[in-house]
């Protein structure tokens, strides 16, 4: 099957997520979140067989073959659910000759810890932090790129990408990473139609999930 790689924002959107302990699929069938379509589960005991017996729940196989666009978020989170959906990602991206764009975990959340923390300067930047069970931080830094006072308006870039650090810079701005499942899984629709302009389809091979320590931290 081979689709129009045309950037229509009413193509429907497929969009996979995990955190530290849950998962979730979106679906948007036109560039209008009331035509979201969210599915949200707690992580179990099999998550590997799970993820697959509850997506072929979540979208029948004619909806499957409409998507145009594909937006997987790749972590820091839990480490065998970032592993599992990239695959799951990447899978459905080369079966259906469809972009994959992927966004870090924090990229998501960023402009909602910037609205809920009244951060609205140009070009004032911040990090994000999650403290590891052993020493040090996984962090990343982001920058408001325009002053504007509607918190849906705000463009954040991701300046550094999640990455470990031993210690955080006292002197800088930092906010402690905070999952929040549906409003991340509709800031990852919303991105892929911002950021499809140039995605092909075979974009999926550069995707890989972004975890930069081993999963015994």
């Amino acid at each position: 099957m081979t689709h129009n790689i045309k950037r229509n924002q009413n193509f429907p959107t497929l969009g996979i997520h995990s955190t530290d302990n849950s998962f979730g699929f979106g679906y948007r069938t036109s560039n209008n979140i009331e035509s979201d379509k969210l599915f949200i589960k707690k992580f179990d005991n099999d998550l590997c067989n799970n993820l697959i017996v509850e997506f072929k729940k979540f979208i029948a196989i004619e909806n499957l073959q409409k998507v145009n666009k594909i937006s997987v978020s790749i972590g820091p989170a839990n480490f065998n659910a970032s592993r599992l959906i990239v695959v799951l990602a990447r899978t459905i991206s080369q079966q259906i000759n469809c972009p994959l764009e992927s966004f870090s975990s924090f990229k998501l959340m960023a402009k909602r810890i910037a609205s809920k923390n009244n951060i609205f300067t140009n070009n004032q930047s911040f990090w994000i932090y999650k403290k590891l069970k052993r020493k040090g931080f996984i962090a990343g830094k982001y920058e408001i790129l325009h002053d504007k006072k509607k918190n849906s308006d705000l463009i954040i870039r991701e300046r550094v990408m999640p990455k470990i650090f031993k210690e955080l810079k006292s002197k800088e701005l930092f906010f402690e990473a905070n999952y929040e499942d549906e409003d991340d899984l509709r800031e990852l629709l919303n991105l892929a139609n911002k950021n499809f302009l140039t995605a092909n389809v075979n974009s999926w091979k550069k995707v890989l999930p972004l975890y930069p320590i081993s999963p015994i931290n």
